[in-house]
């Protein structure tokens, strides 16, 4: 199977049950976007994905990433005592995920005791930027800025840097 990076657009922040989340879509490969149905049932299982409140400013990112089939993957990366990131994901449409069905509207909350699962390589590209992000704009300076952190996101084009490996070659 030949590696192709999918675009990666980015969504202005939002509040949402008192957290507020940064947004990335990933939609299907030749897909303008992610269809409004699918982001609508996303963001309304999200504050199942929300740790409980522990001081932390309430901020979060999401990756909303469409399959090229029937699947669609809600990640939550959701910052909390003060530097840790907490993971937490959904799946709709996706059989082998254990959905119920093929409705990629049908989020079902993943069990973190069956899979530890926390993003495909196309999921992962903002993953850096966040860390730095977070450092940069809440840990370092004396007093956070949490509208510095929301407003520095990833930039949308696509999923990362393209790679380029020959067959057989190791990645270095």
């Amino acid at each position: 199977m030949a590696f192709r990076e999918k675009n990666l657009i980015v969504l202005p922040p939002v509040e949402i049950a008192g957290r507020y989340v940064k947004r990335y879509h990933v939609p299907a490969l030749g897909s303008a976007g992610i269809e409004p149905e699918v982001e609508k049932a996303a963001y309304a299982v999200l504050p199942e994905l929300f740790p409980e409140p522990d001081g932390t400013p309430p901020a979060s990112f999401v990756v909303l990433h469409r399959g090229g089939d029937t699947g669609a993957y809600l990640n939550a990366y959701n910052w909390t005592w003060d530097s840790v990131l907490h993971f937490a994901g959904a799946a709709a449409g996706q059989p082998a995920l254990d959905c119920p069905d093929l409705d990629p509207t049908h989020f079902v909350k993943s069990d973190p005791g069956v899979r530890n699962w926390i993003g495909c390589v196309w999921e992962l590209g903002p993953f850096g930027h966040e860390r730095d992000a977070w450092i940069r704009h809440m840990l370092a300076p004396g007093t956070p800025d949490l509208a510095g952190y929301l407003g520095d996101a990833f930039p949308s084009d696509v999923t990362g840097p393209a790679v380029s490996v020959a067959p057989g070659a190791p990645l270095t």
